[in-house]
């Protein structure tokens, strides 16, 4: 079994004494742990008794002479998962609202791979609405959130609040690491942001995509272990730490980088914006304002896409986005068919919280059917659309970098059914 590498964050709460036990049952499934602990956690558990558990110093301080002053930095390349269990009201309000005060709370802002959060308090904390808005916020950025379960509390009295039990903890986190071990060393190709058609040196045809979408699933990707390409138009985002980035402008620069790698691919998602026409001549020279108006010239560009479907190897797995106004469905499945789409992600664009140019989305992964498959999600529903039977999941109002992982998810489950398959 492969090792991994885990954080184990724990917080000033009374279920710390059962990090030790935490600690064991990752140890017996092949998981290097450090812990990253807050002042009030080493009030309940030892520096020395996790220590001696670990093999590694406890690290609980941003800036240590004798270390690294950019532990945070250092920690989150190193690990593959990190786990706060417990995890208390105070440290869910930080990573909520993006307080970065402790090294726990530090790190949680630079990491990028998954986290899972053990939420454990008294009962009136927990059923606090801002308490809710916090976790559900941490549930759209992605986290893990395991249940509290119901028993004695600290406090003595009874009720929802007890940390789950670190069998489920470890069981949950689990997940994870079969997800990496499915992707590990991968090669996905990501397309991302919106291509520019020239018409002279000054202006030129685009559409509203900020890239934000792709460059999530691009992130998501290396969160599981893949080598990512990201081929990407103009855009004001950082590209993820990690990702191979090819830049470029137009609709054929992206056809020809595309195309040149996508042999080499076993995952392509291509969720760029690219432009279906261009100026058929671009002029040299700036034009100048004439009375009158303007007559542009628009020749087709070349479909990659499809053309990316039409050479597909056996075992790639193609998947596209598809940006609609009207007859959504329909006209996705009709381009998940026609260009052989293992996969199409439908984006309503018309809505003012979801699409182009904002942080949240709200999507249908919509794949073809076969008899003898089965959903892995328990959400799917089967449609016949002009005689295809497809299966939709249709998602609420997320970020986009849960869109993202959900993204990862269907692609593990592709990978998985067609290991049955074989």
């Amino acid at each position: 079994m492969k090792e991994h590498n885990l954080l184990l964050g724990i917080t000033g709460g009374i279920a710390a004494y059962k990090a030790p036990t935490l600690i064991r049952l990752f140890q017996q499934r092949n998981i290097r742990v450090k812990v990253v602990a807050t002042e009030n956690a080493l009030k309940f558990v030892t520096p020395l008794t996790l220590e001696a558990i670990t093999g590694f110093p406890v690290y609980d301080r941003m800036f240590e002479k004798q270390e690294n002053n950019y532990q945070h930095i250092e920690l989150s390349q190193w690990a593959d998962a990190l786990v706060v269990a417990p995890a208390t009201a105070n440290t869910i309000a930080k990573f909520a609202t993006g307080v970065a005060d402790d090294l726990l709370s530090t790190l949680y802002v630079a990491i990028k791979c998954p986290v899972v959060v053990a939420p454990a308090m008294n009962d009136s904390m927990l059923t606090d609405h801002t308490v809710g808005k916090n976790l559900n916020i941490l549930r759209a950025e992605g986290a893990s959130v395991v249940r509290p379960g119901t028993g004695y509390l600290a406090c003595g009295t009874v009720g929802p609040g007890r940390m789950a039990e670190p069998e489920e903890i470890v069981e949950r986190t689990m997940m994870y690491f079969s997800e990496i071990s499915a992707l590990g060393g991968k090669r996905v190709l990501v397309t991302a942001g919106a291509t520019r058609e020239y018409i002279d040196p000054v202006r030129f045809i685009t559409n509203r995509s900020s890239g934000k979408m792709g460059y999530a699933v691009a992130e998501a990707f290396l969160k599981y272990g893949a080598a990512v390409t990201l081929v990407t138009g103009a855009t004001s985002l950082y590209p993820p730490p990690g990702a191979e980035v090819v830049g470029i402008t137009s609709a054929e620069d992206m056809y020809r980088e595309v195309t040149a790698v996508s042999a080499d691919q076993d995952i392509i998602v291509k969720a760029a914006a690219v432009a279906d026409y261009t100026p058929a001549d671009v002029s040299e020279q700036k034009l100048k304002k004439a009375e009158g108006g303007l007559t542009l010239n628009l020749k087709r560009t070349r479909d990659i896409l499809g053309t990316l479907g039409k050479n597909k190897p056996e075992s790639q797995i193609l998947i596209g986005f598809s940006a609609e106004t009207q007859n959504h469905i329909r006209n996705s499945v009709k381009k998940l068919k026609k260009k052989n789409l293992d996969m199409i992600v439908l984006n309503d664009v018309a809505a003012c919280d979801s699409g182009f140019e904002v942080d949240t989305n709200r999507v249908m992964f919509i794949r073809k059917k076969t008899e003898n498959d089965v959903s892995e999600t328990g959400r799917e529903y089967v449609k016949d659309v002009d005689g295809l039977h497809v299966a939709i999941d249709a998602t609420p109002l997320m970020s986009k970098h849960a869109i993202a992982e959900k993204l990862v998810g269907k692609v593990i489950e592709m990978i998985e059914r067609n290991n049955r398959e074989k």
